[in-house]
């Protein structure tokens, strides 16, 4: 693929790049578009994009969970308008809780709630709440201490323990509170309450319940075939430029450190598919393979692969439904909060976006079933799913057995990185070996890195990846992507932070060393500070080693 390719049988590149997920191809991308060439691989045989790729079945489209296009990084928005212009449509967002046959609104809206679950329970839920309002619990570890602080035992017991444990298959309290700070933070029952009694006395005309810290999206954008459009758009975009090519069914085998060698690579990548083996040399290597499996296949085996060995993840599958309607219910999805199915979530696609069913008479819904891979579920039939997944909507009332046409199975694995007690140190044991031996292997996405990101933060971590590559050093810390403790869907997409002071503190911060010394390097722009505002730490500009040269214009 380049001019320096000289040996027969070896694809030489700039850049070799595990996965074809939307990290991945978000740094192919944007390196081809700068001039670089990169050698993508992927295990699929058929689909890009990961676990936010859309499968096709007799002509019924689905995703494999619900991805909703959101960021609050103009430059992320702008990029996904540039390799998908016109195809983007304006959805209404709405999902709800299912618990003991009635439904609840997401998030809670705490009248609702206490008006559906009875004089009694609602009594109990608000002194639980109090208790640990006045007597919390002080040593915080677990998703159960962390959420049991938010909304009291009772309440946690109805709204978070059930699902949390049939999502993650393991004990709440050994559950790391780093999940629930990530992904339930700024949730207040108490100002729920205390707007509820406004709003019945006419005095708060607010939306969302008074909520303001955690606003979800009303409408978010979608593609009108499904987020697989996204990432075959960039697939195509990437080819077309005759600096990349993507390779499907080509799982990694080997990346072996070889540099820099006589000829300026650094790495050698070996991928096998049905047709045989392809070896790639590149001078630079990235990663969005899940982190316990890159470390058994680095050469020479790193020290911390015992640790990455430990990492646990989450398996996933989705039992798709035809179903003779024109529409079952409204949400986007629902969360199902009940312990006689086994099904923890519902997506309804036409609510996604009707041009995902072929006929205006028929829905499709998504049964989405938590599990390990080789568990009973997962080593189920596909037919034996179907059947259970039609029961078990019956159960649940939402759909009449007899009116479901056909059904398919799609199983994810590694769907969900796993947040025990242990997974921290483990993670930072690879990072701080391969940051220090190998500083051209590159993590980035929701496996690579080990960390629950969405699309949008995976691909924030890609493009400052290419930043970091293009300039042949780290000048951010792409771990600071996504690790926080505010939900990431607050505020308005592309809107940012409007407060200035804020963002000048921030690039002060940024703009300084451990020790408290000036950089040399450029502040961070208002739209990467943006991006990262609901994040513990803004990508941190890394002190160089020597003075840098004027840095050159980026895309």
């Amino acid at each position: 693929m380049t001019e320096t390719a000289t040996k027969p049988g070896i694809l030489d590149v700039d850049v070799a790049i595990i996965g074809a997920g939307p990290a991945g191809l978000t740094a192919g991308y944007l390196l081809t578009k700068q001039g670089k060439s990169v050698a993508i691989i992927e295990k699929d045989e058929t689909y890009v994009g990961g676990i936010s790729r859309t499968v096709e079945h007799e002509g019924y489209r689905f995703d494999i969970g619900g991805h909703r296009f959101f960021s609050k990084s103009q430059a992320v928005v702008d990029l996904w308008d540039e390799i998908l212009p016109d195809d983007f449509i304006q959805r209404p967002r709405m999902s709800r809780i299912y618990y003991e046959g009635k439904f609840y609104s997401y998030p809670l809206r705490a009248f609702e709630a206490l008006s559906n679950l009875g004089i009694l329970r609602s009594t109990a839920c608000m002194l639980s709440y109090l208790r640990y309002k006045l007597f919390p619990i002080k040593d915080v570890k677990s998703f159960e201490d962390w959420t049991t602080n938010q909304f009291g035992k009772k309440l946690y017991s109805i709204f978070f323990k059930t699902y949390t444990e049939k999502v993650w298959g393991m004990p709440c309290d050994e559950m790391s509170a780093d999940w629930a700070a990530q992904r339930i933070k700024g949730l207040s029952l108490w100002g729920a309450v205390v707007d509820g009694l406004k709003r019945s006395l006419g005095l708060n005309k607010k939306p969302n319940d008074g909520q303001e810290v955690k606003t979800l999206l009303e409408t978010f954008r979608y593609p009108r075939l499904g987020p697989g459009m996204m990432w075959d758009a960039a697939r195509d975009h990437i080819h077309a430029t005759g600096k990349g090519e993507v390779l499907m069914g080509h799982a990694l085998e080997q990346l072996a450190a070889i540099g820099p060698n006589e000829d300026g690579y650094n790495w050698s990548m070996t991928a096998t598919s049905e047709q045989g083996t392809v070896q790639i040399r590149a001078k630079d290597a990235i990663s969005s393979a899940p982190m316990r499996e890159l470390s058994r296949r680095i050469h020479p085996l790193p020290q911390s692969a015992i640790d990455a060995s430990k990492l646990r993840y989450r398996d996933f599958l989705t039992v798709a439904l035809m179903v003779k309607s024109e529409d079952l219910f409204p949400d986007n999805w629902i969360y199902i909060h009940d312990e006689r199915v086994q099904v923890g979530r519902v997506q309804n696609f036409r609510s996604w976006s009707p041009e995902m069913i072929p006929d205006d008479d028929m829905a499709c819904v998504g049964l989405e079933y938590f599990c390990f891979e080789g568990d009973g579920l997962w080593s189920s039939s596909d037919e034996d799913l179907i059947a259970q997944a039609t029961r078990e909507m019956e159960i649940l009332g939402l759909c009449d057995p007899k009116m479901v046409v056909s059904g398919a199975v799609v199983r994810q694995e590694k769907a969900y990185p796993v947040y025990d007690d242990d997974y921290e140190a483990n993670v930072q044991a690879m990072r701080a070996e391969l940051e220090s031996k190998h500083p051209s292997l590159h993590l980035v996405g929701r496996n690579g890195m080990h960390r629950y990101n969405n699309q949008d933060h995976a691909m924030m971590t890609a493009m400052l990846t290419v930043e970091n590559i293009l300039e042949g050093r780290r000048v951010y810390d792409t771990w600071c992507v996504n690790e926080d403790a505010e939900y990431h869907e607050a505020g308005a997409e592309g809107e940012g932070d409007s407060d200035h002071q804020t963002i000048s503190a921030m690039r002060e911060v940024v703009a300084q060393d451990a020790g408290g010394e000036q950089t040399d390097t450029k502040p961070l722009s208002e739209d990467q500070v943006a991006a990262l505002t609901s994040l513990r730490g803004v990508p941190e500009r890394i002190k160089p080693d020597a003075p840098v040269e004027e840095t050159r214009k980026r895309a």
